[in-house]
């Protein structure tokens, strides 16, 4: 079973929270504008945008409570469910049940944490293109090239990602043998390949991010300038464009960690798979 068949065993209760997840990211987007008439209605010595701002508020913190009530028992009792199938898998070593276990946690945690985030940042990546092109048609060419820009970069990583994560993976699958060794040498060396390992893919991170960071800074500053630059428009909406880009920058950056944490669980969905209990 891989993610998307343990998505389909538990259909209704994971549609229930895409709808709530949905509808949290769909308020969401509404910030920019909506503080944007915030900013016009005061100019104006009027306070019928911050009423509406402060409504608008209200109504994500009860959407987001209420999916995240919902999520830490729904999760809890799939992780329970699914570990003791792990605990129990008495042909296999202490050592890979263990490892295996942590693996599941990091399944469960991705699902619950993770998979809401990615699907708020797909909608809000839609959501702030649209809104920046019915803005600024210029702006939002701009920011098509920036997603093509990290898509690339990270596109090109892709492989040495997998083989990275996959190598550590291995040596996790160690560690409990090398606890239970008694032999300081035999543990330092697991260790010391364990963050081998983890740098390497910390290094590979640090370095897409930083090239796609830079690309996004220059676009921003240039977004700025060119919005300030309008005329016939309101401050609101210039403020607003400009939180957009923002917007925008933020759900892109965010993408590539989550794209990262995905291949990760592929890699691991397939361990699990492999050991035959589930």
């Amino acid at each position: 079973m891989n993610i998307g068949q343990l998505i389909l065993l538990h259909k209704w209760s994971f549609l229930f929270m895409l709808i709530l997840v949905l509808l949290d990211a769909g308020l969401s987007i509404l910030f920019p504008l909506f503080i944007g008439y915030a900013i016009d209605d005061a100019l104006l010595h009027e306070y019928n945008g911050t009423v509406l701002l402060g409504l608008l508020g209200l109504l994500t913190l009860l959407v987001g409570a209420g999916r995240r009530f919902y999520d830490s028992r729904f999760y809890g009792r799939l992780y329970r469910q699914l570990g003791i199938k792990v605990g129990n898998k008495a042909d296999q070593e202490v050592s890979a049940r263990s490892a295996h276990l942590g693996f599941l946690r990091e399944v469960v945690e991705f699902l619950e944490n993770s998979m809401p985030e990615i699907v708020n940042i797909l909608i809000g990546l839609v959501g702030t293109l649209v809104m920046i092109a019915t803005m600024d048609l210029k702006i939002f060419l701009g920011c098509l090239i920036i997603l093509a820009i990290v898509m690339i970069v990270y596109g090109m990583s892709q492989n040495r990602t997998v083989r990275f994560n996959k190598a550590y993976n291995d040596e996790q699958e160690q560690q409990v043998s090398a606890l239970s060794s008694d032999n300081p040498a035999l543990l330092h060396r697991h260790l010391e390949r364990l963050m081998r390992w983890n740098i390497k893919l910390s290094d590979l991170e640090t370095i897409n991010f930083s090239v796609t960071w830079l690309f996004m800074m220059a676009f921003l500053v240039y977004a700025i300038v060119s919005s300030a630059e309008q005329g016939g428009i309101s401050h609101g909406t210039i403020f607003s464009l400009v939180l957009y880009v923002f917007q925008f920058i933020e759900n892109v950056t965010m993408m590539p960690f989550f794209y990262q944490q995905w291949l990760r669980l592929t890699e691991i969905t397939k361990r699990l798979q492999d050991s035959a209990f589930w």
